[in-house]
Formats: C-alpha cells, sequence, structure tokens
C-alpha cells in the first residue's frame, strides 16, 4: 500500500459513517471467556456459568477455553450450547506470521486459521475471532503497515475456505496493534464481504486512541465486540491507563455501548472485563513516538481531551491464584449487571 493511502485513511473526512436501512435490533448479550479464564473451567462448565447470567452469546475467544478443535468434541459443545439457548462464537490468537504474538510451531497462520474456520463450521459460529498482534508491533522494522499486509495476505489466502464454510473472520484490534483507521484498511485490504471487526472499547486506549473515535470508524465492519471500561488520567511523562470494572471509568462507557447497540444492532455486546493496574503511556518522551508516526493530530486531540479531564483510579490489590478467579468472576458479575441495567436487559 502507498503511504498516501495510508495517511488518508485518517483524516477526518475518512471516518465512514453506520448506514443501516433495516429496523434495529436490540444487541445481544455476550460473555467472553477471557474474563474468567482464571477459573479453568470445563467449555460445559463455562457454558453453565454463561447461562446463569442469561448469556445469549457465549464467546470462546481462544482455543484453549473450547479444550479442543476436534470435530466431535466441538459438536457436543455446540449440541450442549443449545440446549441452553446459547450461540457461539469461536476465536483464536495472532494469524499474522510476522508479530511476536504468532507462534509458528503450530503450523503456518492458513493452516491455523483453516482450523479453527472449519471448528467454526461445525459449531455453528458466524464467525471466528483473531487478531494481528501487540504494541510491540508497532515498533518492528517493517512497523505496522508491514504486519498489516501479512495479515491481509494470509486472509486472502483463506477467503475461498472462509466463504464455503459461510464464517467470517472478525479481526480485533488487539492490545495495542492498531488503531481504529488501521484495522480499517486491513479489511479492506483483505475483503470487507468476508472480513469485520471485533471492535474492543478497552483497547484503544493503549493505542493513544478515544475509544469513541474507534467505534466511530469500525461500526460498519462490525461483525462482535469485546467491551471493558478504562479509566485514564494525566501524569508528568504523558498519560496512564487502567482498565476497569464497568461504569468505573472516566472514558464516557455508557455513551459508548448505547452507540455500539445503535450502530451494530443484532451483533453481541460481548463482556471482556478486564481489571489491571496502571500503565503508562510517557507521549511527553520523544522516543515514545517511535511506533506512532503516523498518527493524525485531530485524531490524538480526541485522546488528550479524554486525559486532560480524566481522574485517577486506584487498581486492584494483589491477589493469589485462587483469589485472583474469583475477583475475575466478581468483576465480571458486575459489569454484566451494570450493562443489562443500561441496555433495559433481563438480569
Amino acid at each position: 500500500m502507498r503511504r498516501r493511502e495510508f495517511l488518508a485513511l485518517g483524516s477526518a473526512a475518512a471516518v465512514p459513517q453506520a448506514a443501516n436501512s433495516q429496523a434495529k435490533q436490540p444487541v445481544k448479550l455476550g460473555i467472553d471467556l477471557f474474563s474468567i479464564r482464571s477459573s479453568n473451567y470445563s467449555p460445559f462448565e463455562y457454558l453453565d456459568y454463561c447461562a446463569k447470567w442469561k448469556a445469549n452469546v457465549v464467546h470462546f475467544s481462544e482455543v484453549r477455553f473450547l479444550g479442543s478443535l476436534d470435530p466431535a468434541h466441538v459438536k457436543k459443545v455446540s449440541d450442549y450450547a443449545r440446549k441452553l439457548n446459547i450461540e457461539l462464537e469461536i476465536g483464536m490468537s495472532s494469524i499474522c506470521p510476522s508479530s511476536t504474538r504468532f507462534r509458528a510451531e503450530d503450523g503456518t497462520a492458513e493452516e491455523q486459521l483453516s482450523r479453527v474456520i472449519e471448528a467454526a463450521r461445525v459449531a455453528g459460529s458466524p464467525l471466528v475471532r483473531a487478531y494481528l498482534g501487540t504494541m510491540e508491533d508497532r515498533k518492528s522494522p517493517i512497523g505496522i503497515e508491514g504486519h498489516i499486509e501479512n495479515t491481509a495476505r494470509v486472509l486472502r489466502n483463506v477467503k475461498t475456505r472462509a466463504v464455503d464454510a459461510d464464517v467470517k473472520i472478525a479481526i480485533e484490534n488487539h492490545a495495542g496493534d492498531m488503531q481504529g483507521r488501521e484495522l480499517k484498511m486491513l479489511i479492506e485490504e483483505a475483503g470487507k464481504d468476508f472480513v469485520g471487526a471485533c471492535i474492543d472499547s478497552g483497547n484503544p486506549l493503549w493505542t493513544i486512541e478515544d475509544p469513541h473515535v474507534t467505534l466511530e470508524t469500525l461500526a460498519p465492519f462490525g461483525l462482535t465486540s469485546h467491551v471493558r471500561d478504562s479509566a485514564v488520567w494525566k501524569t508528568p511523562n504523558g498519560a496512564i491507563v487502567r482498565w476497569v470494572r464497568t461504569g468505573e471509568g472516566n472514558v464516557e462507557i455508557d455513551e459508548w455501548i448505547r452507540k455500539y447497540a445503535e450502530l451494530c444492532p443484532g451483533k453481541a455486546c460481548t463482556m471482556e472485563v478486564i481489571v489491571t493496574g496502571p500503565r503508562e503511556f510517557p507521549y511527553l518522551q520523544p522516543d515514545f513516538w517511535d511506533g506512532y508516526r503516523n498518527v493524525p493530530a485531530w485524531q490524538f486531540s480526541r485522546f488528550l481531551a479524554l486525559v486532560e479531564k480524566g481522574k485517577q483510579v486506584e487498581g486492584p490489590a494483589p491477589a493469589s491464584p485462587e483469589q485472583r478467579a474469583q475477583r475475575e468472576r466478581e468483576d465480571l458479575e458486575a459489569s454484566t449487571r451494570y450493562v443489562q441495567e443500561l441496555l433495559g436487559m433481563a438480569a
């Protein structure tokens, strides 16, 4: 891709508006099992737990939560979910062969993605969630643009398999790897007829992006979501970001969720609740910008506005492994109740 084309994606005029002529439908309540990863449940125990919280969708964001890609096992999990009136979404990790997160020992990216596409077909999942990498990839020699090209190539190579399985690929803006405009570029490079977005509300802050900008950019491509609240505030070096329970942050998450429900009707509003300690983004130090040279000023100013009005929020106390599992469930449950009340869902 040419540099001029890449930069054009960051202009305010390039931000698309979601067009939907059909009647709006409420979003579905989803739970991403990464929220309670320390519980180490079986897939059937995960489904039972989510059923108690009246989840419409259970998002198996990693293969480890499913337990196995063996078709007989996947069908057994799918049949159990159907009895609970739960829809499944299947996911995996990095599909970018040049990312630090890619596991080459598991086969080529095409091989790994093809296996999960087949599992999604068996499970009745309409999508496979995957991602590029992390913020570390932004400072690699090929830059995030090179990783985007490599990921788009992998996606094009599996297009026929995905289309034949009637499965779309939902790429997440993950762990600070891509801003919304960059994921939009990846989707369009790969083919928006079979590739869309898993829109994460917490990860934009790890790319110094206002999550509302991310949503505005990616809503037309939205297939599913990861919903998480955040707190951000100013420091002498830049800003600190913390992920918090839903409703305890300062990024106007209520507005974000309502906007997602309006722009992505019928999709899953999926709780991926991760409560963390502080992470600093020292953008006042020159070397920080090595991975962000192409960030448009108008976009960064939206992030700065959040920083300027943000207030410090205290983090969680240290926890043992046993305490961690319990705390994850408590964080998820409090956040789920909050969103159910916000959207008028039956608790």
